[in-house]
């Protein structure tokens, strides 16, 4: 049995997140997680909230909550959330807790220690009215690129053009709406990224099986332009982790807090120790220390593409340049954007389905069976109302859930709610079981190897073989001259069922469970040997037949729902 550590990007604590969001980081994270874990692998899976910076203070403001307040809050509404999309977190923590601080002040300070951090004065935006220097996203004006009168400090949304504050015209403040501001000398740390460019790049190199994305985005940040360049790890805001070299004040830093990029990746090791604060586990030091065991695990972090240069340059470079025996990432699975009907995902007009809308709406399973179908490996994918509709009516309704509705329906009519006897396979039986054999290794392989796409084809593959038997022996007809035949071949389809539903737990867990529910088989292993798995149920085991697993989607709906999330377009 091997342990596997499983990170997805923690999401940002302003507001519900779209499926965009939801598909690029914690649902193949968790998918990833369920398949090894019925594999029988020791997992801890981790995730949290991303709870500090601007726009966490800007989002409490809007909400007219105190900042930890509204933290706290969403925390409690993106952890229900999790749970209504079945993420199977062994512990979703939050970037605010005691734990991250301590270890985020001690790890500045061994860095501090080694000669990785340097004092920096750099002049920054300060408003008299607000007596506090302005974050980037504190400052608005019009963008001197295309004249949209709402540019922020770092980025124009509406030509997505890269500012600095001082490139706006009329800037003021968000906070009070003063015009009074002034370009102010201060004081920050700055991370020697640059010093550690060749072990980064030597370790990036030794990352021999990582896609592509990830690898291209990495090599890009170290060596384009002038580099890999040093990266400020402090703040002018009140809400924040306290710079402290370790247990001991940092002077010069007093009123300053850590950068949300510097702090939120320590979070992954900090979540592991609230994981043992909260009675879950016992042993956080097995998971991330390579000197207290964590040599034998694997670690597998799961991101959206902007979040890459973090993870493979600036995270790395603060665990390699603490000089600590800490666990490296192994392995970081990368996934491009998920578009929304023609556009992009936009919170702000209300463009898109959001996590909260869609379960609203639908179960979790047919989100989790779209999205991850179509998940965004290779390039952008587009979520659109009549692909999703397709998918669903086709893939789960037609596919799988038809299955199971015809063979247990049939058996309850002709032999009642019990496995019948009699029959032996014959030639056909055998070859629908060497095909499924074939097929169950090569999900395991596409799953191994985190292909998230190919897995769901050679999924539905699986579901698809059975349903081609099931129409070909027809055991309907077979019953009226040979009953004892007709006996074998549904005997064949419920085991199917079975089979089916350990295999797509990982996709679609509700479902799961309720097929294993109804044959009456919850703790069935993995089927490592698909011909003694399928045999499994023997003659005069019960079962009971489900309701209708997947409700096709209408014509109607979805026309109501494209209506209802086209939101404001511009």
């Amino acid at each position: 049995m091997a342990r596997h550590l499983i990170t997805s990007a923690i999401p940002y604590i302003n507001g519900i997140k779209h499926l965009g969001n939801l598909v690029g980081s914690q649902l193949p994270a968790d998918l990833y997680a369920r398949y090894l874990r019925g594999r029988g692998h020791e997992v801890l899976f981790l995730c949290a909230t991303d709870e500090h910076g601007t726009p966490a203070e800007l989002a409490a403001a809007k909400a007219k909550m105190p900042v930890a307040e509204y933290c706290a809050e969403m925390h409690g509404v993106q952890a229900e959330i999790a749970k209504g999309f079945r993420l199977s977190f062994d512990h979703f923590g939050r970037s605010s807790s005691a734990r991250n601080h301590k270890l985020t002040q001690h790890f500045a300070g061994r860095l501090h220690e080694a000669g990785l951090i340097r004092e920096v004065s750099e002049k920054q935006m300060y408003s008299h009215a607000d007596g506090r220097f302005l974050p980037d996203r504190y400052i608005e004006g019009t963008c001197p690129n295309c004249g949209f009168d709402s540019a922020r400090g770092d980025q124009c949304d509406n030509c997505t053009k890269q500012l600095d504050p001082v490139d706006l015209i009329n800037p003021h403040s968000t906070i009070s709406g003063s015009t009074d501001l002034e370009m102010r000398e201060t004081k920050h740390l700055y991370l020697r990224q640059s010093t550690l460019k060749d072990q980064l790049e030597a370790w990036i190199d030794s990352k021999k099986d990582w896609p592509i994305l990830t690898t291209s985005i990495a090599k890009k940040w170290l060596n384009d332009g002038d580099g890999l360049q040093d990266r400020g790890i402090t703040r002018d805001l009140d809400w924040g982790i306290p710079v402290r070299d370790g247990e001991k004040d940092w002077p010069g830093m007093e009123g300053k807090v850590f950068y949300v990029w510097f702090d939120a990746p320590i979070e992954y090791i900090a979540c592991s120790q609230e994981w043992v604060d909260a009675g879950k586990g016992d042993n956080w030091e097995r998971w991330w220390r390579t000197d207290k065991g964590a040599e034998d695990v694997t670690y597998t972090q799961f991101m959206g593409k902007d979040n890459v240069p973090f993870h493979t340059l600036s995270f790395p470079a603060t665990i390699l340049g603490s000089g600590e025996p800490w666990k490296l990432v192994d392995y970081i699975k990368s996934f491009n954007y998920l578009n929304y009907d023609g556009g992009q995902f936009s919170t702000s007009r209300g463009r898109g389905v959001f996590m909260d809308q869609a379960l609203e709406i639908l179960p979790a399973d047919y989100w989790r069976w779209w999205l991850l179908s179509h998940a965004p490996e290779s390039s952008d994918s587009e979520f659109t109302w009549d692909n999703f509709q397709a998918s669903v009516n086709k893939d789960l309704a037609d596919v799988l859930g038809n299955f199971v509705s015809r063979i247990t329906k049939f058996c309850r009519s002709k032999f009642g709610e019990v496995v019948p006897e009699g029959g032996a396979y014959g030639e056909q039986e055998e070859a629908l079981i060497a095909d499924l054999a074939a097929r169950v290794a090569a999900y395991q392989g596409t799953m191994d190897a985190m292909e998230v796409r190919k897995s769901s084809a050679e999924l539905r593959a699986i579901w698809v073989a059975g349903n081609e038997y099931l129409q070909s022996a027809a055991p309907w007809s077979t019953f009226k001259e040979d009953p004892e035949k007709a006996a074998m071949q549904v005997r064949l389809g419920l085991g199917l069922i079975r089979l089916y539903a350990v295999l797509s737990a990982p996709f679609i867990p509700d479902a799961s469970a309720t097929m294993l529910k109804a044959m009456n088989a919850e703790g069935a292993g993995w089927p490592d040997d698909v011909a003694g798995f399928l045999a499994g149920l023997a003659a005069g085991h019960a079962f009971t037949v489900p309701d209708v697993l997947f409700a096709k989607i209408t014509d109607e709906q979805r026309e109501d729902w494209q209506t209802r999330f086209a939101g404001v377009r511009t």
